[in-house]
């Protein structure tokens, strides 16, 4: 992945403060939403949670994450997760809301970050109104809407 593909997706979900992290169970998968870090993009996604949630024990048996995010634009990003307890990361990206939210501090045992290393990520510009008219026209009434490109796939290697 080049520098420009990572500003892209830094530009997409920027401003968006909360994502939809996915996760796999053996019952299927389970989606839930989780506060987006306020830290520059940089092929990494980080999130807060506690050691006593489901999507802690979930990832540990199966990493395989899906983050989407809904904005100006929407984007889905794949990734592996990674169990993170580091206390001087914590400590750096820890911020007052979190306090709030969890009820704790960074050094708390039981908080724990979620670093996501992203594999690819497909997005959705809403800024041509026609071209995406057109597209979901075709979709409906059954025509082929190939050639009307309205999303982008951008491969993390």
């Amino acid at each position: 992945m080049n520098r420009d593909e990572i500003k892209t997706i830094r530009e997409l979900i920027k401003d968006i403060d909360t994502a939809m992290l996915t996760t796999a169970t053996e019952e299927g998968l389970v989606s839930r939403p989780m506060k987006t870090q306020e830290v520059e993009f940089d092929g990494d996604l980080w999130f807060f949670t506690k050691k006593e949630t489901n999507k802690y024990e979930e990832i540990l048996h199966n990493q395989d994450v899906n983050v989407a995010y809904v904005g100006n634009s929407y984007v889905s990003i794949r990734g592996v997760a990674e169990i993170v307890e580091d206390l001087g990361k914590k400590k750096q990206l820890w911020s007052k809301v979190y306090e709030k939210i969890m009820q704790t501090s960074y050094d708390d045992p039981n908080v724990i970050l979620i670093k996501v290393n992203v594999e690819a990520a497909e997005y959705w510009e809403q800024g041509n109104l026609i071209k995406n008219m057109v597209f979901y026209y075709k979709r409906m009434t059954g025509q082929s809407s190939r050639g009307i490109d309205i999303n982008e796939t951008v491969e993390f290697n």
